[in-house]
């Protein structure tokens, strides 16, 4: 065998090499395993707390949701005897802005507001004991207020009748002091000036006058008045023509047309009032009807006929 062809021999420098390789791999196989179930505890753990958070906030939703039902009852009990119920509303609405809030709450937040949550128990046992004596004080002004009544019942039973004839009395004044149009005369003024009354033809009428006099009324307050006139056709229609100074008025609480108007001031002097309408297109052939109007009410009315 030549030299070249014997066996190499491990030289104790080679089989050391080894060893501290195969060490290094051991200890990194232990430290890549510790680190996977280290990462796995902590994972497990914030999985723990998380879980652990969202039942506290579950639990603390109920918690809020009870409490707000809780003031609701005594909010609604306060009122109803008359009580004041502002700081219980402000309670409320924050309780209920706070239930609204979607996202989840930190430990801490979910500490504090369970403390508050706390705090308004013992408030509500302040709130029932106020309850106890609002009842306690209604029932006595009920009772006090049943022996009012019948005294109560008395005076105002007076006192309608008092109205009652005051009524009476200002609707009788009233009717009183309305104007009365009398003597109302409707006549037809050709173009030549003539008149003729009560019937005629279109032929006639080139203007409408209508004359009255308003009646004596010792009652009736002096003062500026408006007077309105309607003619109405036979079918009940009134002839209006805003550029010939027709317009509207309100009558039993309505807005209608009338012919033509004026005012005046009443002295009581038997002031005699005249109206010319000038006709334009021909009227109808019937029998029409002029009413006379001052203070929303009715004073007159008379008929004329177009043959």
């Amino acid at each position: 065998m030549t030299k070249e062809e014997q066996p190499e021999e491990n030289t104790p420098g080679t089989d050391k090499g080894k060893n501290i390789l195969i060490i290094v791999l051991i200890i990194l196989v232990i430290l890549s395993g510790w680190r996977l179930l280290n990462d796995h505890r902590e994972k497990s753990q914030k999985n723990e707390e998380i879980l652990i958070l969202t039942e506290e906030n579950s639990d603390l939703n109920i918690r809020l949701d009870s409490m707000t039902f809780q003031l609701d009852l005594r909010i609604q009990e306060i009122e109803k005897l008359g009580g004041n119920v502002d700081s219980l509303v402000r309670i409320k609405e924050q309780l209920i802005r706070e239930r609204q809030i979607e996202t989840n709450r930190s430990a801490s937040e979910i500490a504090a507001l369970n403390e508050r949550i706390d705090g308004y128990s013992g408030l509500l046992k302040e709130k029932d004991t106020d309850i106890i004596k609002l009842r306690e004080q209604n029932q006595q002004l009920f009772s006090e207020n049943i022996e009012l009544k019948s005294s109560k019942a008395e005076v105002e039973e007076e006192v309608v009748k008092l109205n009652i004839k005051a009524d009476e009395l200002e609707e009788k004044v009233t009717i009183a002091s309305q104007l009365k149009a009398e003597n109302i005369v409707v006549a037809a003024v050709n173009s030549r000036g003539r008149e003729r009354i009560d019937e005629f033809r279109n032929r006639q009428l080139s203007k409408l006058k209508v004359s009255f006099t308003i009646a004596e009324n010792k009652v009736a307050p002096e003062g500026l008045r408006d007077v309105y006139i309607q003619v109405l056709t036979p079918n009940d229609q009134v002839i209006f023509d805003i550029a010939k100074g027709s317009g509207t008025f309100e009558l039993d609480g309505k807005e209608v047309f009338y012919t033509s108007r004026q005012d005046f001031i009443f002295n009581n002097s038997q002031q005699q009032l005249t109206y010319y309408y000038e006709k334009g297109s021909d009227y109808p052939s019937g029998l029409y009807t002029v009413r006379v109007y001052a203070e929303g009410t009715e004073i007159g009315s008379s008929t004329f006929e177009v043959k």
